[in-house]
């Protein structure tokens, strides 16, 4: 594995659209199967990241302008990347990460209304450049995945923001899929749970098969 390049899996999607109850299955599975998987989140994913992830996401913290908010989700970023997710991959391993620079265009460029190019320069300083290799995108309509999250009693900052802001989110990952089809998967996440986790286990074996996983 040595002389194998690393891959890097990203997964996103709006709030409520089951990618982490997704990972927490399906990365468990493919680890036991013998992947050399790694898998992260973001915000978070290391003890300084953990520390930013709980101002960013603090219902507290409605005072946070948009700025700040984007350069701390960069600041978490640029720690993660060079602390755990660069070494894996160095070794030739694979990284899955619940969510990443993505994100950032779809929730602080999209949802606030600011430009892609205006947040393109503090993502590469943060990443060093690194863009994964594969998103899998988890599509849902922003009414369903805010009622999945006010259900399971787990609302954040970022959740409290109004419906608006999560349609142009959403808006903002679909553009993003158009702009670069070849990286990006859309999975339809608005099925029951069983079906949607047969759709991504198909389309993660076959890329790590493709691979030569």
């Amino acid at each position: 594995m040595e002389n194998k390049p690393g891959k890097f899996i990203t997964f996103e999607g709006p709030d409520g659209s089951g990618k982490t109850a997704q990972l927490d299955i399906l990365v468990d599975e493919f680890i036991q199967a013998g992947y050399p998987i790694l898998r992260t989140r973001e915000p978070g994913g290391t003890p300084i990241g953990d520390q930013i992830r709980a101002t960013l996401l603090d219902l507290k913290n409605t005072a946070m302008i948009d700025r700040a908010e984007a350069l701390l989700y960069q600041a978490a970023r640029a720690q993660l990347v060079y602390e755990i997710i660069q070494p894996h991959l160095a070794k030739g391993g694979v990284v899955i990460s619940d969510r990443y620079a993505d994100s950032t265009l779809a929730y602080q460029g999209y949802g606030h209304q600011n430009t892609v190019a205006s947040l393109e320069g503090i993502i590469n300083y943060a990443t060093g450049g690194l863009v994964p290799d594969l998103t899998i995108l988890l599509d849902l309509a922003p009414e369903v995945g805010l009622q999945r999250r006010m259900d399971a009693g787990g609302f954040n900052r970022l959740d409290s923001y109004d419906i608006d802001f999560h349609h142009r989110v959403r808006t903002g990952y679909l553009e993003l899929v158009q702009a670069d089809p070849l990286r990006w998967v859309v999975v339809n996440a608005d099925r029951p749970f069983g079906e949607v986790q047969t759709e991504i286990r198909s389309i993660l074996q076959n890329y790590l098969n493709n691979w030569g996983y």
